[in-house]
């Protein structure tokens, strides 16, 4: 077996680290004023809307090292990041990272974690400004916050859903959440087997969509493009159902969605037969797509028909209508917000 090097972090200390990691980022916005080096970025936003969002992600929570190498690691917490800004019609422009290590972690782990990062902001033009880093005794943590901008009166909130709206998606559904039951499939039936490799032939879209997922930054370009300002919109991350309440529950509404039109792929539907699971429940509750739900006006029907890679899925409602799937056979049944919930205690 080829010997790693391996360099220990505390070799270098928590600036050496930081140093190494960030050593040839430049910015390459013209509103990051000041970037990494001294105790605080500067940037300066005039006469725009500044958006920020963050997201922390815990190892044993949001990610397995088991089968998410590090580098796919640092590009997905950099894109969900971003996701979160264009789901608010916005552009994202800088972001910083803070990591805690634990003592299992060398220097090159870092790197690859880092190389992944680097990637996306060169991917979506967003310049690394800043961080930080400190010890742990509970393995990694990720800590990432992202500034975007928007263009005055175009910021998209979650309310702003009205009745007789068209509901919007981007792309299409539950591909992660197939993606991720198939890696947990692997590592329950390969443990302890190092000598033997998983054969994922057949199945690279849908992992890919779990290990190394995008942003929709092409649809929110296309919406511009085509005059087109969404009435409310969200990233889908903890699944369609538990979006679509957000928005109703925000903007007052009910809604109707229909089964037979949920945009799924051919892999996403297979996989869920080969674990004799319902795919329109995966497509519904499974989350981490970052697709782009959003409403529009009715009289935008034929501008969205046009549009690629968007689908319209139902309609908004008043709110004593409730917000209902309507079934292939053309049952009702109630939505719920099945979406994965972090926070949900566990039996």
């Amino acid at each position: 077996m080829q010997q790693i090097n391996r360099t220990e972090i505390s070799t270098l200390g928590e600036f050496g680290l930081i140093k190494r990691l960030t050593t040839g980022i430049e910015p390459v916005h013209p509103e990051t004023r000041y970037g990494i080096g001294d105790d605080a970025a500067v940037l300066s936003y005039p006469d725009k809307p500044v958006l920020v969002t963050t997201d922390l992600l815990m190892e044993g929570i949001h990610f397995d090292l088991q089968y998410t190498p590090l580098k796919h690691l640092g590009y997905k917490a950099a894109i969900i990041n971003f996701s979160d800004i264009y789901a608010m019609n916005g552009t994202p422009k800088q972001m910083t990272v803070s990591i805690a290590i634990s003592k299992r972690f060398c220097v090159e782990d870092m790197e690859e974690l880092y190389a992944g990062i680097r990637l996306a902001c060169r991917a979506y033009n967003v310049d690394l400004v800043g961080g930080d880093t400190a010890p742990s005794v509970t393995g990694l943590a990720i800590s990432i916050t992202c500034i975007g901008e928007a263009e005055p009166g175009r910021v998209v909130y979650r309310n702003g859903a009205r009745t007789t709206d068209l509901i919007c998606v981007s792309g299409d559904l539950g591909a992660a959440y197939m993606g991720l039951q198939l890696l947990e499939r692997e590592k329950a039936v390969f443990r302890g087997k190092q000598e033997i490799d998983p054969d994922f032939s057949g199945k690279e879209y849908i992992l890919e969509r779990q290990l190394k997922p995008e942003a929709r930054k092409d649809i929110v370009a296309a919406l511009a493009q085509a005059g087109i300002k969404p009435t409310a919109m969200m990233d889908i991350s903890d699944g369609l159902s538990s979006e679509l309440m957000h928005i109703c529950s925000q903007s007052n509404t009910g809604c109707r969605i229909y089964e037979d039109r949920l945009p799924i792929d051919y892999q996403t539907a297979v996989m869920a037969e080969e674990f004799n699971m319902n795919v329109t429940t995966c497509a519904l509750n499974g989350g981490e797509d970052y697709e782009l739900l959003f409403t529009v006006p009715l009289v935008l029907h034929e501008k969205i028909q046009d549009m690629s890679g968007v689908k319209e899925i139902g309609y908004i409602t008043e709110p004593e209508l409730g917000r209902a799937l309507i079934t292939r056979d053309g049952q009702e049944l109630e939505l719920k917000a099945q979406g994965w919930n972090p926070l949900k205690e566990t039996s």
